[in-house]
């Protein structure tokens, strides 16, 4: 067995603290042009166009800002995202994979212009980003892959020579990607848009969103904020007037960190769809000379994943994985991602639903968040000012619905039914809670109710409801990162019961193991 950091903290959060903001008074209104609801990639990014366009502008973050997904991602730069082109050109059209080409490498170039303009060091790094594979099966589809990219605008080529340390069969290359510190990054921007009079709030839950003139949009500790235009940009919708849920698959994903002679780094960055997927880059390591921080994500999963013991042996097997590729490394941090993959996968940016006047949203990255969310703030921003939308803009439209949407639609809401029913047809998950091991947690049947029960390591059991308050989906447990977790839509739960990720946003209700 490989031997795993024992804790789960991401690089980023412990290389850039960032200094905290207060929460929204309770009970108290705010009036601004604009509220932002999500202090991600993407909700930083609309905040500090629309500063910058002389909006008002309050944000509003239930945890820490550039905390949530992306203080955990791996963040690459890029508009190569695995093999999307060549699905792109085939189910969607050769006009609309330019679009996305187009409009993904502009958000490349404006965050490495932001990032000069600021002053910033992020640690930006241009490199050309990689789709590999190993096995003959898949070479012809990295050779279609590097056609259809090319095709699309990028400069795009296929090659047999990588920077990785083994052999690979076949890789799209694209120059002129990037990759750098997303908190350092985003901080940044936090703070160019308090100079330009924004608001910023952390620790405030937003529950409630009226639509009306002007919109309010409503916390859990009573505070409101009134303004003309909403964006929605929660990672996952925490309203689900659109129906977006329909059309959203959560993935959690498993990152790991290890320190790395800098003589070993391969020089760019590097998925590969095979194997759960495997996704490589480097960062510059500031303790000591000659080491370089190897980041390595994989083991893609819905997020719910059943079974003791699930989670904890993807990482196992993902450690493995990067010392046979890696030898020299030496793991140094372990922590999760999450993200949402749209049916034609393609992100969810514009109008919150089709009667939509002053609400937008901003999901469905799909994994590529870095550069989705920078075109976010760009397209949300030209909504809102009434500028000239970019000629790509219909291409993210969340109204659309396409013909390539409906195989997809179906195979999820059938998952989605079927975990629905499924799990309420079980009797339970085990039979008493006296099967729990310590530092675990199971669905269990006492006195006739269901109930989600943790053990924790000193023996103390804690017990939930296991329905899901965000449609009733019931929960499974995450061993390996102690979380109650939502199979249908991807909601996280502390084993207090405690909103961890939405689209939940009220906690689950805790049982007593004694009531009747």
């Amino acid at each position: 067995m490989t031997t795993l950091p024992v804790g789960y903290e991401s690089y980023w959060m412990l290389s850039a603290a960032g200094a905290p903001r207060p929460p929204l008074p309770p009970d108290s209104r705010t009036e601004v042009d604009v509220a932002v609801v999500g202090g991600g990639m993407a909700g930083l990014s609309v905040a500090w166009e629309l500063a910058r366009a002389g909006r008002s502008v309050a944000v509003l973050e239930s945890d820490r800002l550039a905390a949530g997904v992306t203080g955990h991602t791996t963040a690459k730069v890029s508009a190569l995202h695995g093999l999307a082109y060549s699905w792109l050109r085939a189910n969607l059209g050769a006009d609309q994979a330019r679009h996305y080409a187009a409009s993904q490498q502009q958000a490349v170039e404006h965050v490495a212009a932001v990032a000069a303009g600021l002053g910033v060091d992020c640690e930006l790094e241009r490199v050309p980003a990689h789709t590999y594979v190993e096995s003959a099966e898949h070479e012809d589809e990295v050779r279609e892959e590097a056609a259809a990219a090319a095709e699309a605008g990028l400069a795009a080529s296929y090659v047999t020579d990588t920077g990785l340390p083994f052999p690979v069969r076949g890789a799209v290359r694209v120059e002129d990607q990037a990759q750098f510190h997303p908190r350092k990054y985003l901080l940044a921007l936090a703070d160019d848009i308090q100079r330009h009079g924004g608001l910023l709030y952390e620790r405030t839950r937003v529950v409630g969103l009226d639509e009306g003139e002007p919109c309010v949009v409503t916390a859990e500790n009573g505070a409101q904020v009134a303004a003309r235009d909403v964006v929605v940009a929660t990672h996952y919708p925490v309203f689900d007037r659109a129906l977006l849920f329909s059309r959203l698959q959560p993935r959690r994903e498993l990152i790991l960190s290890a320190v790395l002679p800098v003589r070993d780094d391969p020089g760019g960055t590097y998925l590969s769809p095979e194997r759960g997927t495997r996704s490589v880059r480097t960062a510059p390591y500031p303790f000591g000379t000659g080491r370089r921080l190897l980041i390595v994500t994989g083991e893609t999963f819905t997020p719910g994943t059943p079974g003791i013991g699930a989670v904890a042996a993807r990482y196992e097997r993902l450690a493995a994985w990067t010392y046979e590729r890696f030898p020299r490394a030496r793991l140094a941090h372990r922590w999760a991602t999450q993200d949402n993959e749209t049916t034609d996968r393609v992100p969810y940016i514009g109008r919150f639903h089709a009667a939509a006047q002053h609400a937008y949203v901003a999901t469905g990255f799909g994994g590529w968040g870095m550069t989705s969310g920078v075109l976010a703030g760009q397209l949300l921003a030209a909504y809102i000012t009434e500028a000239e939308p970019p000629p790509w803009a219909r291409l993210y439209d969340p109204v659309r619905l396409r013909p390539a949407d409906g195989p997809a639609l179906l195979r999820l809401q059938s998952a989605v039914a079927g975990r629905f029913v499924g799990d309420r047809l079980r009797p339970s998950h085990v039979d008493s809670v006296d099967e729990i091991p310590p530092g675990t947690g199971a669905l269990v049947r006492v006195r006739g109710r269901r109930c989600a029960v943790h053990r924790t390591p000193e023996g103390e059991l804690r017990a939930l409801s296991p329905r899901c308050t965000h449609l009733g989906c019931l929960v499974r447990f995450n061993d390996a990162e102690t979380a109650w977790e939502c199979p249908c839509h991807g909601s996280r739960f502390g084993t207090d019961g405690s909103v961890i990720q939405g689209p939940a946003t009220r906690p689950l209700e805790r049982r007593d193991l004694g009531e009747d």
